[in-house]
């Protein structure tokens, strides 16, 4: 079952404008489709995103996104990327598949003043 913290997250992206409700419930779904799964076949990565301002340093988002929700994740994450960024995310959705651990994407988006890494853990 998916834990209440799981949860709450998807509420407070939902409550903060982050994303639709609509992209709430789907998450939702599959954060409960994805508990179901887990009881079959367990995957104990993650996919972790982290975006630090270029400027002062400090961290802006930090997210660990259990694998049973990465693929609703980077659909609807592919919608906020600047227009110039850098990677594929059809790129990231194989390495995934593939089984891949590590460093996956770092960029640095100089016009928007960031540098965005992902790696899975």
């Amino acid at each position: 079952m998916a834990t209440a913290e799981e949860r709450m997250k998807i509420l407070d992206m939902v409550r903060d404008g982050k994303i639709s409700p609509e992209e709430g419930a789907r998450l939702l779904q599959a954060l409960q489709a994805g508990a179901k799964k887990a009881n079959h076949a367990h995957d104990p990565r993650s996919l972790k995103v982290r975006i630090t301002d270029l400027r002062t340093g400090r961290t802006k988002v930090s997210v660990n996104i259990p694998m049973t929700l990465v693929q609703v994740g980077i659909k609807m994450g592919a919608r906020f990327a600047p227009a110039n960024a850098n990677f594929d995310y059809n790129e990231v959705m194989e390495a995934i598949k593939s089984g891949a651990t590590g460093k996956i994407v770092d960029v640095e988006n100089h016009d928007e003043s960031e540098h965005v890494e992902i790696w899975i853990e």
